[in-house]
């Protein structure tokens, strides 16, 4: 018996060590009660009242006080990566990069930093569980002499579409339905399916990768295409890599029922227990570089986010690692109060024309003044660490505890020698035209090359997986959607798409698979208006091919996560 039960705990894989106690005996060193104010609290258990059954008193001002915060204590939880958790730890360069860029955290071999990195699932709220199909936020933040430089990323090198206008709608979609409250995959396959380019993103998320056994046991990406530049201005675009030195490790969808059944804190357990049980994760950085020329001659749009550059015509450079050695001591102040945005950039890396990164540029840094203050950079977790004498200009608004730069002026131009800025820092400008709003569809319209590569990397069982885990996550959508997103996959591949018409229990003789791949907006809303007459609700399906799988489900993973930690053999990178 104990030995079935042993089998049938999937996180054991995972290898994070002993269970940690739940017991906290953390006491300050003067446990004295006290107000915000520092006067002592007189009493903690007895309210003010009237007479022993009177009424309370409004001269009970610990009560009130105590209420009031505790009505203040949640913040508004981040709309997107709600559910995260992070780590603090070390960054080491291990190879020299400097013809790329001027960064200083770069100009030698050797050089560390201080690192804090956050990961989450995506479209969960803040109390969902850990193990769910999604893609995974994968943040970190380098604390440089010259300023918080973050990576904001995915444990996926895409996303689901290039232009920022559908950020909005992609929230929308995978979060709750505004009637019901519920999830509804008829909502998310319905915008996935009408976006043919999300395909290769939907793709790595319905295959054996959509569930990451552990934060530890994922890649990570910057995703977007970056930029770098040298001292002699020399710019080249970039992509940002970090491979989890733990290997690739994942759950089936039977799997993950059983884990979140019993702790839907599972990821944050894991890095929780591994980290204090001195297991310390690790994660080496690459780079992918193109240059202006090449770029210029790629045969699609190198700042497309749903397409990768390919590994062969753009091989991953080493760069340096970082451990994650230490978990928070408060988990609120550190990982709830994190503020990453691509905005946090240094001399020497740079942002590129990708649209999304453009607008996600002001966007990220936007949200944190919603939820956090206007002067969340004064949070530690959020604050220059690694500069010696961080100077910003702002001044006043809510929550400026620094100071507030004393009876220091405030405005430049003046005749002190106040506030220098350093043009020296210009990055190298970007080309220009005229400004309108451009169809990206004239621009690309290849949706279906990388989703059919991937799936060609796939193995036949991983295939099958892929298959079963679409057709489940589809669940009650119509049957309109369920043929679009058939016909998206059949122009990946006709196998991709027969399989999952297979799945469905859908006679793929009946779907209508003829698709040219949208060029302008007018070809896009006419593809996606087809088989109007099928659109009522179907049942979800149940496919034959899982109906007698063992409880772990029909399980892919490599017998050694290891083996898919070098860039060269994992196939799931193009």
């Amino acid at each position: 018996m104990a030995e079935n039960k042993k089998k049938l705990d999937p996180t054991e894989k995972n290898m994070a060590g002993d269970p940690i106690p739940s017991r906290n005996q953390n006491v300050s060193d003067d446990p004295t009660m006290r107000r915000a104010g520092g006067q002592v609290v007189d009493n903690d258990e007895d309210s003010m009242t009237a007479g022993m059954n009177g009424h309370l008193s409004v001269q009970d001002l610990w009560l009130f006080e105590k209420q009031a915060h505790f009505n203040r204590e949640v913040i508004p939880e981040r709309r997107m990566h709600a559910k995260g958790w992070g780590a603090w730890g070390e960054f080491t360069v291990t190879h020299d990069i400097t013809k790329y860029t001027k960064a200083k955290i770069f100009s030698k071999i050797g050089n560390k930093c201080k690192v804090f990195s956050r990961m989450s699932t995506v479209a969960g709220e803040r109390g969902a569980a850990d193990a769910e199909r999604d893609i995974r936020g994968f943040a970190i933040r380098f604390y440089t002499e010259e300023g918080n430089w973050d990576v904001v990323g995915n444990n996926t090198p895409v996303f689901f579409f290039r232009d920022p206008m559908k950020f909005i709608d992609l929230n929308h979609a995978v979060k709750r339905d505004p009637k019901s409250h519920l999830r509804s995959p008829n909502t998310n396959f319905d915008y996935w399916s009408s976006l043919p380019e999300s395909l290769l993103q939907t793709t790595i998320i319905n295959s054996d990768r959509g569930i990451p056994s552990s934060f530890r046991y994922m890649h990570g990406f910057g995703s977007h295409t970056y930029s770098m530049y040298n001292e002699k201005g020399t710019r080249v675009w970039v992509k940002f890599h970090f491979r989890s030195q733990q290997g690739i490790q994942n759950y089936t969808d039977q799997e993950a029922e059983m884990v979140n059944g019993k702790d839907r804190e599972s990821s944050g357990r894991d890095l929780y227990e591994a980290i204090e049980n001195g297991n310390f994760p690790k994660w080496k950085m690459y780079i992918q570089v193109m240059t202006k020329e090449q770029a210029k001659n790629h045969p699609t749009n190198p700042f497309d986010l749903t397409k990768m550059w390919l590994k062969e015509d753009y091989p991953l450079i080493p760069v340096g690692e970082y451990v994650l050695n230490k978990y928070p001591d408060n988990f609120f102040q550190d990982v709830e109060q994190v503020a990453f945005s691509p905005a946090n950039i240094v001399p020497g890396i740079a942002l590129s024309p990708d649209r999304v990164l453009q607008a996600r540029a002001f966007f990220y840094s936007d949200a944190q003044r919603y939820r956090l203050g206007v002067n969340h950079h004064q949070i530690p977790v959020n604050s220059p660490l690694g500069v010696e004498h961080p100077h910003d200009f702002h001044r006043d608004g809510q929550m400026r505890v620094d100071g507030n730069k004393g009876a220091e002026l405030h405005y430049r131009p003046n005749s002190y020698g106040a506030w220098q800025d350093d043009p020296s820092l210009e990055i190298p400008h970007d080309e220009g035209g005229e400004t309108k709003r451009y169809d990206y569809r004239a621009d690309d319209s290849d949706y279906f090359t990388q989703p059919g590569m991937l799936f060609n990397r796939m193995t036949d069982e991983q295939k099958l997986v892929l298959f079963e885990n679409t057709a489940r996550n589809m669940g009650d959508s119509t049957m309109q959607i369920k043929h679009r997103y058939i016909r998206n996959c059949y122009a990946a591949d006709p196998k991709y798409g027969k399989g999952v018409a297979e799945a469905l229990g859908i006679d793929i003789d009946t779907v209508d698979l003829e698709i040219k791949a949208p060029k302008s907006r007018e070809e896009w809303e006419k593809l996606n208006a087809r088989d109007k007459e099928l659109n009522y609700p179907t049942k979800p399906a149940e496919p034959e091919s899982a109906k007698n799988l063992p409880p772990e489900g029909r399980d892919t993973n490599a017998k050694d996560p290891k083996t898919l930690i070098d860039w060269e053999s994992d196939p799931y990178l193009l």
